[in-house]
């Protein structure tokens, strides 16, 4: 089977109703990554979407595990259900995923409702399935904005073969409450209402996939902690969001003719200040853009990724090495050169505690952090 038929078979277990099954069967498939990172340089922070790459080799950022299985109630209503384990923050989380119903009105209709994976990137489908991208880590510069991965709702796809290839569109909505949000070296509680989300995308033969999408929410947070304050200890509130929305818009292109490989995405993020006046904070932009080429069993890539938020600018170069042991098994190593060189307190995806970020803000400032991340995983899906 080539490399390309795998990965769309690595698309089809992750979560839309590509596989049909008949009324009384069943499928029942999985998918995970092993790996370890390990961070060096002169930053005294740490780094990832909950901080959990440092100056010791860890491999509860980038190792999960989950198996799926569809059963197919009729010929056209299945259920499908998730059971994971992944890390979150310092600590791992066992259990259900995602769980819906899906109804396939027609060759081109499926409508689904339950807890549903969340249309917010490009590889929002795949976001768990390590297998069907070439990194070990995603391009945190992108991928660190919207921590938001499901919503208990419904959503709609439609997919429709034009003379220029496939066109497939999704509109999602519905809710995530109390789902847990990582800041300032914790996690703490997270409302999102009013969840619309929304994608299109074309997939061609010679051209590649086009994908464009937006999605929006409500927010309502407060981040907090005890920090000292000269002689003193006190609760100081940092952020907080009460009805504020969020809005997120994105574009993106991947291309895989099974010898060279590209990948690119751009996205912005902004959050509203009053929700009666629509007047928006300063928007955070980012984006990168990958190439690669096959060598036999290997994969060579390289991906530039910048982000430019309000305080100052990242900027990274990932290169990385890939062997395929089999068709189903990929090791992959990877490194990341990360800079903030663009404002005394850009920060980036490096993190700093509540005493920290007060501290920064009072003039001991944590400088212009940098890192060399090395990583080393396996991906696989049975």
């Amino acid at each position: 089977m080539s490399k390309r038929h795998l990965l769309s078979l690595a698309v089809c277990l992750a979560s839309l109703p590509a596989l049909a099954v008949e009324q009384g069967e069943y499928q029942l498939n999985g998918f995970g990554t092993v790996g370890i990172t390990h961070m060096g340089g002169e930053s005294d922070l740490d780094y990832g979407i909950q901080g959990q790459t440092n100056d010791g080799w860890r491999g509860d950022q980038l190792s999960k595990l989950a198996v799926q299985l569809r059963y197919g109630i009729t010929d056209t209503l299945s259920v499908t259900g998730q059971l994971g384990t992944k890390p979150t923050q310092d600590s791992w989380e066992a259990g259900p995923g995602n769980l819906y119903l899906a109804w396939q009105a027609n060759d081109n209709l499926t409508l689904r409702g339950g807890r549903l994976g969340t249309p917010i990137y490009m590889y929002s489908e795949t976001l768990n399935v390590g297998f069907s991208y070439p990194w070990l880590r995603l391009p945190e510069e992108v991928y660190s904005l919207v921590q938001l991965t499901s919503h208990d709702g419904g959503d709609v796809l439609y997919n429709r073969s034009t003379d220029i290839g496939t066109l497939s569109f999704q509109v999602a909505g519905g809710q995530a409450i109390g789902r847990e949000q990582y800041a300032l070296d914790d996690m703490h509680d997270i409302d999102y209402r009013d969840v619309f989300a929304t994608s299109l995308a074309l997939s061609t033969d010679n051209f590649g996939t086009f994908r464009v999408g937006y999605a929006e929410a409500d927010l309502k947070i407060t981040v907090d902690d005890t920090v000292a304050f000269g002689p003193a200890s006190v609760n100081f509130p940092f952020v907080t969001y009460e009805g504020n929305k969020g809005k997120f818009s994105s574009i993106g292109h991947q291309y895989d003719n099974g010898t060279w490989v590209s990948a690119a995405e751009a996205v912005k993020l902004s959050i509203e200040n009053n929700s009666k006046t629509g007047e928006s904070q300063a928007e955070t932009n980012a984006f990168y853009i990958m190439g690669g080429r096959r060598f036999g069993d290997y994969l060579a890539h390289v991906t530039y990724g910048q982000l430019d938020e309000p305080s100052g600018r990242q900027v990274s170069m990932t290169y990385g090495l890939n062997y395929s042991f089999s068709p189903t098994v990929t090791l992959k190593g990877e490194y990341k050169r990360v800079d903030t060189s663009q404002g005394d307190e850009a920060l980036g995806v490096f993190q700093a505690d509540a005493q920290q970020t007060l501290n920064n803000a009072f003039g001991q400032s944590y400088g212009t952090p940098d890192a060399d991340i090395f990583s080393v995983g396996v991906d696989f899906i049975f």
